[in-house]
């Protein structure tokens, strides 16, 4: 639903769902192109903090290929406390961190960054609150078995089967899933990038 005389935007972010989520508000990037960074957590450094560092580090180290274009980057950290998750890669990882979410709140943090063909550089990071029910070792276990928590923040999917184990949410549902779009709408559109609520009819 772009206008045809949108200017280029590049997704720094190789997730399927953040390239879906875009869609779903009617932008379709010219191009993904992720980056590679260490991820890794510096010392003492908050959850919410580590992700808008890491927002800003992938816009940083892929703008530079794309010239006089909108590139948009995202990183999601889910935390207990202080205490960030990271990304379930194996089943032991899946369970430890299900156990741990069992029945309590815990925070999604979203860093958003922009950056703008005349190289400018805006930055945002969104916190949701998701509190789950408590989960038995049968549901846990379930969850395992489908493979759902492969490579995602915290071990779980909230656009999945997962929904069915969030009992609240405080904020925005899309900042769970990856990219929260009401946010990331109004930065494009405040720095000049067409969106559909922008296309003459």
């Amino acid at each position: 639903m772009s206008s045809p005389k949108s200017p280029p935007l590049i997704l720094a972010s190789a997730s399927p769902r953040r390239l879906a989520l875009l869609e779903q508000i009617g932008i379709a990037p010219t191009a993904v192109d992720p980056a590679d960074i260490d991820e890794t957590a510096l010392k003492n450094e908050l959850p919410r903090d580590l992700a808008g560092r890491l927002a800003r580090q992938k816009a940083e180290a892929v703008s530079a290929r794309h010239q006089c274009a909108f590139l948009l980057s995202a990183d999601t950290v889910v935390a207990v406390g202080r205490r960030a998750l990271g990304k379930a890669e194996t089943e032991e990882d899946a369970g430890k961190f299900l156990s741990l979410l069992s029945g309590r709140r815990h925070q999604v943090h979203t860093g958003v960054s922009l950056v703008t063909p005349a190289g400018k550089l805006v930055s945002r990071t969104v916190s949701t609150a998701v509190i789950f029910k408590p989960l038995d070792d049968a549901e846990i276990k379930a969850y395992i078995a489908s493979n759902e928590w492969r490579g995602k923040a915290g071990g779980y999917a909230i656009q999945g089967l997962a929904a069915a184990l969030v009992r609240k949410i405080q904020g925005s549902y899309s900042n769970v899933v990856g990219l929260p779009l009401f946010e990331v709408a109004n930065m494009l559109k405040g720095n000049g990038f067409p969106l559909w609520t922008d296309i003459k009819r």
